[in-house]
């Protein structure tokens, strides 16, 4: 286990999707949500889906992760609206599936 794990206790896999008006301009984005990530220091991915939603996985040390899920359920971008925001598959891993967080298309 990395030094990074051990000073952070476990590390943690969470699926998300965010509901409101959270895509285009006003939305919460896959470029802010990359940006927040990069800044909290979790991996993972970030999608729009075609309704309206957006997707992901965040992986990393559980604090750094539980500061994502807060960001993503009520934070987001100046100009989203989150509505909801649902989580799942929420589980303690071995080790990081990512090497960074990347925007899928």
């Amino acid at each position: 286990m990395s030094a990074l794990a051990k000073a952070s206790g476990a590390l943690k896999s969470v699926d998300y999707e965010v509901f409101g008006r959270v895509q285009g301009k006003a939305g919460l984005g896959a470029a802010y949500t990359e940006e927040e990530a990069r800044k909290l220091g979790v991996v993972g991915w970030v999608k729009n889906t075609s309704q309206g939603t957006v997707t992901g996985q965040v992986q990393g040390p559980e604090d750094k992760v539980n500061a994502m899920k807060s960001w993503l359920s009520k934070v987001g971008s100046p100009s989203s609206r989150i509505d909801r925001t649902n989580f799942s598959n929420e589980k303690e891993i071995p080790k990081l599936d990512f090497s960074g967080f990347s925007t899928r298309y």
